[in-house]
């Protein structure tokens, strides 16, 4: 084969959100790509429910209409809850108080290029097909139950997709490789980028129950029937979450950290409904008559982790083969999604110039590193001092600048002010032993991030 003649302008390893939106971008631009999916399409996945920033890429794609043809639950907006008897605080910066329950709608801010007041919660094993069929009628090619094994960078015309059909060993050349193989990280381990976490180590339990009545949890029965619910739960640093799916068909999962994670998968079953119980309600809307669960219980493990980088000479990483923090803010479809929207144009002119380096992706590397880290920020905020999140939800001077952060808008500033307000008053809770909120300092920070930042 001619080096100079490579099979695909553009190889992407994953065919979930982030690989399945790349191709979209790119095919739907002229450009010859391929899909590697190791798994048949359609497969269950967890990350059901998306933020509104995500509907500019599906506005980019033509692919709004098809996301309300489906018919997926519409997400107005999302709440938070805590037990009844939880702790009353007040917050010396504005005499707010913190009750048991806070929410917030997505229309109460504009949101430039979004022209919709709603996301989506979706089924990932439907939604993914269907942006990956999307993908294909745009003209990528799609090839799925494929294993890729590695990527061999050795050629410097061209950059090599190993993977195995039957026995055969075989290979795929292109010009760029896009590394969506999702928390696999394939690319991101092969080159040693990955950081691990070994500290923000929360784990999930999850699955679906058929017919629970998840109105019994909010506060506005008649509006807020379809938001995500976070639900606190009285052990530290773990919560719940409750994502429609179908009007019938309900998303819980429990996330804590690995210590509190059983070994066994009885014990994890047994934690499950443990954790459960302590908040009544929602124990008792799930094991009322005609609730329903319709799976075994799955578990989800290593969520945060970072990379050195998100891009080399003929790679770009997307996705979560890029970086995962935690799913509190419903963020890794999004992250995926908009990582598509930035980096492909990086990769569009990377091919008009011929310049495959690192250097031709810095755009997009510099965009999503500052988006992320914004991300991560908020994150260690919320678990270091998650009473602070509630005080600043309420609170009308910040309200908006929070709802920015939860529409999924992070990319454009450094840091937005609110986020250096939150980590101010942090600091100052953390040095200060007799602040009435030094008690409520939780433990959780994502090491591996700052090590990231630092790169």
């Amino acid at each position: 084969m001619n080096s100079s003649a490579p099979d695909f302008e553009v190889g992407i390893i994953g065919g979930g959100p982030a690989g399945s939106s790349m191709a979209a971008y790119l095919a739907k631009a002229g450009v010859n790509c391929v899909v590697f999916e190791r798994e048949l399409m359609p497969r269950p996945h967890v990350g059901e429910s998306l933020v509104p920033s995500s509907t500019r890429v599906f506005k980019d794609l033509d692919f709004l209409p098809k996301m309300e043809e489906a018919k997926f639950p519409h997400k107005f907006g999302a709440a938070w809850t805590a037990a009844s008897n939880a702790k009353v605080y007040n917050m010396d910066f504005g005499g707010v108080s913190a009750d048991c329950h806070v929410d917030i709608r997505f229309e109460e801010r504009n949101q430039p290029g979004v022209s919709q007041n709603y996301t989506y919660h979706v089924d990932r094993s439907k939604f993914d097909l269907m942006l990956l069929q999307h993908a294909n009628q745009f003209g990528a090619k799609v090839y799925e139950g494929v294993n890729v094994s590695g990527v061999d960078f050795t050629d410097p015309n061209c950059a090599s997709i190993k993977y195995k059909m039957g026995k055969k060993e075989m290979s795929t050349s292109c010009r760029i490789v896009v590394d969506a193989s999702g928390r696999k990280t394939l690319v991101g381990n092969q080159l040693k980028w990955r950081i691990q976490d070994d500290h923000f180590d929360q784990y999930a339990i999850h699955t679906w129950f058929n017919g629970y009545d998840r109105r019994c949890m909010a506060s506005n029965k008649q509006t807020q029937g379809d938001f995500i619910f976070i639900h606190f739960l009285p052990i530290t640093n773990t919560w719940v979450w409750q994502i429609p799916i179908t009007d019938q068909i309900t998303s819980i999962g429990v996330v804590t950290q690995k210590k509190n994670f059983a070994k066994g998968k009885e014990s994890r079953e047994k934690f499950f409904w443990e954790c459960i119980k302590s908040r009544p309600e929602l124990y008792e809307g799930l094991k009322a008559q005609g609730s329903e669960q319709m799976h075994p219980f799955k578990d989800e493990g290593d969520y945060s982790y970072a990379m050195k980088q998100l891009a080399g000479d003929r790679v770009v990483l997307v996705g979560d083969a890029g970086r995962f923090v935690d799913p509190i803010f419903s963020t890794g479809v999004s992250i995926a999604l908009n990582c598509s929207r930035f980096a492909h144009k990086d990769i569009l002119g990377a091919l008009e110039t011929g310049n495959f380096s690192r250097e031709s992706f810095q755009t997009y590397e510099s965009t999503l590193k500052r988006g992320t880290k914004n991300w991560y920020n908020f994150i260690t905020v919320y678990y270091r001092l998650n009473v602070l999140f509630t005080a600043f939800v309420q609170d009308p001077r910040y309200r908006l600048d929070v709802l920015k952060l939860l529409q999924g808008d992070v990319y454009d500033d450094a840091e937005p002010p609110v986020l250096t307000r939150m980590r101010n008053i942090v600091q100052q809770v953390e040095r200060d032993p007799n602040h009435a909120l030094h008690g409520f300092l939780g433990d959780l920070t994502a090491d591996a991030f700052v090590e990231a930042a630092s790169v």
